[in-house]
């Protein structure tokens, strides 16, 4: 799956973004509006990682997300 169908789907996996990361209000989802690098930024605020590291979550996330949708 790539990202620009989760950005063009938001709504529907704004809950399942939620769910990996607990620490986002929907405020911030909101904010995010389905762009990486928004998610990436607030990854790293709300959890005080790295963007490395955040982006090994979010591509982490894609990947469960590709192997999760019903063929």
């Amino acid at each position: 799956m790539n990202w620009d169908v989760i950005e063009g789907n938001w709504t529907q996996y704004k809950g399942q973004v939620k769910a990996q990361w607990g620490k986002l209000t929907n405020d911030h989802l909101d904010v995010i509006a389905g762009r990486r690098d928004q998610l990436t930024g607030q990854i790293q605020k709300s959890y005080g990682v790295g963007k490395d590291e955040a982006d090994k979550q979010i591509d982490a996330f894609e990947k469960y997300l590709a192997n999760s949708r019903p063929s």
